[in-house]
């Protein structure tokens, strides 16, 4: 058994705007170096944490947990589309295995991912070679949200799972840290944008440019300082990120709600599937996790990081 962790932010807006050029150049460097670290280790099944932006998951059946046996990505912001490589029996053994650790996951035979997933992926290995997927969604988008313990919780499970593989299993989170995209809310949400959060269903095309176009437009709001959703806030994402540096679970877990919405926006919710991955690490006595780099880039919508841990095992 051995394994490897990598968490990073995503952001849909990399293809649209470019930040410094030495903030671009230093995160191209970064990810040179994970790629080369991801294919050095050679993982042989990827645990991955996402979260989902309405296009797979919705109010008529919104799960705080859910790993996919069958999984396809919808394609959206230039990620590949298609089927990802599964493994049913490893998906009903992971389920089976966070039931008897005392958290209630779902399994989904027909799970629908998007960028919030497939992206990071897409960065860190060649999407032509994935070993074997296995994809958890966390609910970080559709309040009410599983709290943080329960994260906790979530992540030393599969962290045990993996170890009990006998596999090289790379763990990987995707999300943001503090960001605030124009992402609609069930509470006052107008009758048509109510009905689509709760059933779902895929977006034409007109309307996905359309929700595309709102959060490229945004993107240029925050890098003019024009927006009026949550700016990035680097104090709270660097307390964050030391908190999981220090696998601090006490104060990752006494996170809530109100203040994630408050200090990082409505994106920083997704911090969940870090502490997911710092606590699947943790069970397994990893070492303490390295921040390889953070950057508050407006025009991304992001405060963004990267963060590496481990290999631990043989």
């Amino acid at each position: 058994m051995s394994v490897l962790a990598v968490c990073a932010s995503h952001t849909p807006l990399k293809d649209y705007y470019a930040p410094p050029a030495p903030v671009q150049m230093e995160i191209d460097g970064c990810f040179e170096r994970v790629r080369q670290q991801v294919a050095d280790f050679a993982p042989e099944v990827i645990l991955i944490f996402g979260p989902d932006h309405y296009n797979g998951f919705f109010y008529r059946l919104m799960p705080a947990f859910c790993i996919g046996a069958v999984t396809e990505s919808i394609g959206d912001w230039n990620t590949p589309q298609g089927p990802l490589p599964g493994d049913p029996a490893l998906a009903e053994a992971a389920v089976a295995h966070a039931h008897r650790s005392g958290v209630d996951v779902a399994i989904s035979h027909r799970m629908e991912v998007d960028h919030g997933l497939t992206q990071t992926l897409q960065l860190i290995h060649p999407w032509e070679t994935l070993p074997k997927i296995l994809p958890v969604f966390i609910n970080c988008v559709a309040a009410p949200r599983p709290p943080l313990a329960r994260v906790v919780a979530l992540g030393r499970a599969l962290g045990e799972f993996a170890a009990g593989l006998g596999q090289r299993v790379l763990i990987v989170g995707s999300g943001g840290i503090s960001h605030d995209p124009p992402v609609p809310l069930l509470a006052g949400a107008a009758p048509a944008v109510r009905e689509r959060l709760i059933a779902g269903g895929a977006l034409s095309p007109e309307a996905r440019l359309a929700r595309q176009a709102r959060v490229i437009d945004e993107g240029r709001l925050q890098a003019s300082g024009e927006s009026e959703n949550v700016p990035l806030n680097p104090v709270w994402d660097r307390a964050f990120l030391a908190a999981l540096e220090a696998q601090n679970f006490a104060a990752l877990s006494a996170y809530t709600d109100a203040e994630i919405s408050r200090d990082g926006g409505r994106g920083g919710h997704e911090i969940r599937c870090w502490v997911a991955v710092a606590a699947a690490m943790a069970a397994l006595g990893a070492p303490p996790p390295r921040v390889e780099l953070y950057h508050a880039i407006p025009a991304w919508v992001a405060g963004f990081a990267v963060l590496t841990q481990g290999p631990v095992g043989a």
